[in-house]
Formats: structure tokens, C-alpha cells, sequence
């Protein structure tokens, strides 16, 4: 019996071999852009959260400007004996509540405000026997607020701007500007304090109204420095006419201050001229303060509606590449299937072969048989009888 021969697979043509091959392609091409695109959409969302941080941080900062100056006056008055008018104050407080509400999970500031929060509400109205303890206890909460000022700052990522002109603005209103003006506001009160302290602390009294000066026109200086160098180094053009003249206002003031807080001998600056020096300063630092806010939030949100369009490019961007690149697949799939018919209609055996021109090889019978050609006509040997005769 005879064994039927074991069937041989056949090998796959080469169309069908090469088929995955614009899958492919197309992989290796969306793999490096898909890549690139979350490398792109992951910095930007980084940067981009940073900004509303940022933004955030300004908005406190904001809030917090005017409670430096009413808590500065307020100092003045108690030291000086005079009461203490608590409705600029008040506002300030519940605005900055209001500002803490918002932000301040964000901030992660809650707990500090909330402890400034009691200690300005613990305040003495006046000094009643002991100015001294009166100058302290507000020199006890004015440190707890540049404290905030600090904590804003970080928890914002102010102190970590990217940008040369906005971090300059950053480190002067939210650090030197705060430190200015609270400073100015001591040394002016121990100026007020000095003749009434008693003799033996003389000594002591210069000293401490020294290194007062000092920290004022230091961190005075310091604010010049770094709004010079944002202006500097910014390519906003308006950041310079906006900033430039509030600055030399305020630094004439600190000109002045600087020069009625200078020694002049056993008796010490002058309280009464010390004093207006000290609130004209402080005007100036006020005004000061708004224009760098609001160019501080101008540059800010010049940069989140920069990230936004770089996010709204890159998205476009992607998805021209891969509509692109899915019209190449549909094309080349489409031609490798063209080409895989054609080889298998021009396969011997299959049903698209190839076959001669004319009349069948094998012609139909009377009975709807094939025959070959020639077969009712004598076969072979009638055809080629007279050939072979001839011969």
C-alpha cells in the first residue's frame, strides 16, 4: 500500500515576509516621538505648575505688604505712647486670613499665619509703664512675619525662579524690602527710646541703634542691587520705565534716612527727624512694592501663557506626525498586498497563471470529453503520414 508522501510546507513568499515591515516602521518612528513628547509635556507641566506656584506666592505677598506697614506703625505709636489705631491692621490681618484660606494648603503656610495671627491680636495697645517691653513684644511679631515672608517664598519657589529678572524682583520684595522696612521702623523707635532709657545703658543703647542702621541701609542697598539687576537682565522693555522711577524715589528716601540715622555724637540721631525720614522711606517702599508685584505677576504669567503654547505645539505637532505617519502604513501595506497578488497570480499551477493564446489544448468530445488536439482527426500518424512517404 502505498504511503503518501509527507506534505512539505511551504515557504512564504516574500511579500508575506515582509509584511510586519511598515508596522514596524512605524513603531520605530512613534517610539522616539512619543518619548520626546512625554520628555516635553513632563517639563513644561513642571514648569507650568511652578509658575501657578509662583503666582501663588506673589498673591500672599501682596496681602502681607500691608500688614508690614501697619504693624510698623502701629510699633511707632505704642512705643511712642500714643494709641494704637487698630482698623488698618485689622484689615490687613482679615485680608491676608482671606489670601491663607485660599493658598495656604498650597503654601503650607496655615500654621505660621496662624500663630502671627494670635500674637497680633495679643498686642498692646499702648506702652503703659514699660516701653521697652512694648518695643519688644513688637519686635517678637515683626520677626515671626519676615519668618512668613521666608516660608512664602519657598513653599511658593519663589526663591527657586528659573529667570534672571524674575527671581531678582522675588528676592527684593520678598526679602530685603520686608527687612528694610521693619528695620527703619526699629531703628527709628530705639531712636525715640534712647532718652528714656537710663544712663547706664548708654553704651548699649549706641550699639544696638548702630547695628540697626547697618541692617537698614543693608538690605535698603540690597533691594537697589537686585531691581538693577532684574531690569538688567529682562527682555521685557516696560520693566525698566515701570520700576526704575518708584526705585529712585525710594532711594532717595533711604539717602536721607541714612544720613538723619547717622551718629552725631553723645546724643545720638534726632527722634523727630529720624521719625519722618523713616515715614517717607517707608511711602516710597510702598509704592515700590506694588509696581514689583504686578510686574513680578506680569512676568509670570507671560511664562504660563508661554508653556501653554509650547503644550498646544507639541500636541499639534504629534498628531500631524502620526496621521503622517499612519498615511505610510496604509500606503506600504497597500503595495506589499498589490505585490503579494501579482506573485500569487503568476504562480505556476494556481488560477491566475499564465496560459498560451488560440484554441484549447484539449478540445471538448461529442460526449463533453477532452481529447487532445488532432485526436478526431487521425491522431499523430494521419497528420504526418504524407511526410513520412515522401521520405
Amino acid at each position: 500500500m502505498p504511503v503518501p508522501a509527507p506534505r512539505v510546507r511551504r515557504r512564504p513568499s516574500a511579500p508575506g515576509r515582509t509584511l510586519p515591515l511598515p508596522l514596524l516602521l512605524v513603531v520605530a518612528l512613534l517610539a522616539p516621538l512619543g518619548l520626546l513628547f512625554l520628555q516635553t509635556h513632563r517639563q513644561t507641566g513642571d514648569d507650568r505648575d511652578l509658575a501657578v506656584r509662583e503666582r501663588l506666592g506673589v498673591r500672599y505677598l501682596l496681602a502681607l505688604g500691608p500688614v508690614t506697614d501697619a504693624l510698623v506703625d502701629a510699633q511707632s505709636a505704642a512705643v511712642a505712647g500714643r494709641p494704637v489705631s487698630r482698623e488698618a491692621l485689622t484689615a490687613a490681618v482679615a485680608r491676608v486670613a482671606e489670601v491663607d484660606s485660599a493658598a495656604g494648603d498650597e503654601l503650607r503656610s496655615h500654621e505660621r499665619w496662624a500663630g502671627l495671627r494670635a500674637k497680633l491680636e495679643a498686642l498692646p495697645d499702648r506702652a503703659l509703664t514699660d516701653p521697652d517691653a512694648v518695643y519688644l513684644a513688637y519686635a517678637e511679631v515683626t520677626d515671626l512675619l519676615l519668618a512668613l515672608y521666608r516660608k512664602v517664598r519657598e513653599s511658593s519657589g519663589l526663591v527657586r525662579d528659573p529667570q534672571s529678572d524674575s527671581f531678582h524682583l522675588q528676592d527684593g520684595i520678598g526679602g530685603d524690602l520686608p527687612q528694610a522696612v521693619v528695620a527703619a521702623g526699629r531703628l527709628a523707635d530705639l531712636a525715640a527710646l534712647a532718652p528714656r532709657r537710663p544712663a547706664a545703658q548708654a553704651g548699649k543703647t549706641v550699639a544696638e541703634l548702630a547695628e540697626l542702621r547697618v541692617g537698614a541701609l543693608a538690605s535698603a542697598t540690597d533691594l537697589v542691587a537686585d531691581l538693577r539687576a532684574a531690569v538688567d537682565s529682562s527682555e521685557n522693555t516696560d520693566l525698566g520705565a515701570n520700576v526704575l522711577t518708584p526705585l529712585d524715589t525710594y532711594q532717595r528716601a533711604v539717602e536721607a534716612l541714612a544720613a538723619y540715622s547717622a551718629p552725631t555724637g553723645a546724643g545720638g540721631p534726632d527722634p523727630g527727624q529720624l521719625a519722618a525720614a523713616r515715614l517717607t522711606a517707608q511711602s516710597a517702599a510702598k509704592q515700590l512694592r506694588q509696581v514689583i508685584l504686578d510686574q513680578l505677576d506680569a512676568l509670570l504669567t507671560e511664562r504660563l501663557d508661554r508653556l501653554d503654547r509650547d503644550r498646544l505645539l507639541a500636541v499639534a505637532a504629534v498628531a500631524a506626525a502620526g496621521v503622517l505617519l499612519i498615511v505610510l502604513a496604509g500606503t506600504l501595506l497597500a503595495a506589499l498586498r498589490r505585490a503579494r497578488r501579482a506573485a500569487v497570480e503568476g504562480r505556476p499551477g494556481s488560477a491566475g497563471a499564465f496560459r498560451p493564446a488560440g484554441p484549447d489544448r484539449f478540445p471538448p468530445t461529442l460526449d463533453g470529453q477532452r481529447q487532445p488536439v488532432g485526436a478526431g482527426r487521425g491522431g499523430e500518424a494521419e497528420r504526418w503520414g504524407p511526410f513520412d512517404a515522401a521520405r
